[in-house]
């Protein structure tokens, strides 16, 4: 199964982030990706200078004549921008008579500190995604930007994450990156199971993309039918191959290495 992602996110102008970084994962890792562009960002490794909207209408259009045509096996969002970008997007999937599993990467500051979701989109957000998606992958900031809490170690952020599973998500996976420490802790939550995976920090400025990498393997890994965990597991592997594999490109937050399998 070849399994079909389609992804609703902004473009990288410097292609280590957003939907270049969502193309390069999924094929990779031996999915097809198809996308509906939200936002084009003027961007390199030192930070995002610019970002043009798309129409939500036309981000509808765009998502309308993928499903109508080639299908999805799964959906992946990331930078929406605002709430009427994020109504938009959940209208499209709402309608839908079999929607296919939907991993939420809730993209709301890039590494540069430039803000990639309105702060009056983060209520849209919990009120019309996160109750359609499979998967939300917060990472701290998002965290403690949906729940209103603080979270300083793994223990406060697993209470957050299930304060977001009480708000309505079925699943969450409580992201530790931006935690301290030599070890990256990431803890996947459902309403009957908690899971914890752990591997060593890898020390590199060059991280840019790790989350919508990471979100798009997950939905990668949905899209071929496997389970929610697996597909966890899977693509942690995935990214942190990718970390080490860096080309090293950039004065700022450089790229992954999405294509280490093929260099060797």
């Amino acid at each position: 199964m070849i399994g079909r992602v389609l992804i609703v996110a902004g473009s990288d102008s410097g292609g280590g982030a957003g939907i270049q970084a969502d193309i390069k994962t999924v094929t990779m890792l031996g999915g097809y990706a198809a996308t509906a562009i939200a936002a084009l960002t003027v961007q390199n490794t030192r930070g995002v200078s610019a970002v043009h909207a798309v129409p939500p209408a036309f981000v509808q259009a765009q998502m309308r004549a993928v499903l109508d045509d080639i299908g999805a096996d799964a959906i992946k969002t990331g930078m929406l921008g605002d709430a009427a970008m994020v109504a938009a997007v959940a209208d499209v999937i709402e309608v839908l008579a079999v929607p296919p599993p939907l991993v939420v990467d809730p993209v709301m500051v890039a590494k540069g500190g430039a803000r990639l979701l309105d702060a009056d989109a983060i209520g849209a957000v919990k009120a019309r995604l996160l109750p359609l998606a499979a998967l939300v992958t917060p990472n701290t900031p998002e965290l403690e930007a949906l729940t209103g809490r603080v979270v300083t170690d793994e223990a406060s952020g697993v209470e957050a994450g299930r304060a977001l599973l009480a708000a309505g998500a079925r699943a969450v996976l409580v992201k530790g990156g931006h935690l301290e420490g030599g070890e990256v802790a990431d803890w996947l939550l459902t309403a009957d199971d908690e899971r914890r995976f752990a591997s060593p920090r890898i020390r590199t400025r060059h991280t840019h993309g790790t989350g919508c990498t990471l979100a798009s393997a997950i939905a990668c890994g949905l899209a071929k039918g496997n389970s929610l965990a697996s597909a966890v597991e899977s693509a942690r592997d995935y990214v942190q191959s990718a970390l080490r594999a860096a080309p090293g490109l950039g004065q700022g937050h450089g790229p992954l290495g999405h294509n280490f399998a093929v260099l060797g």
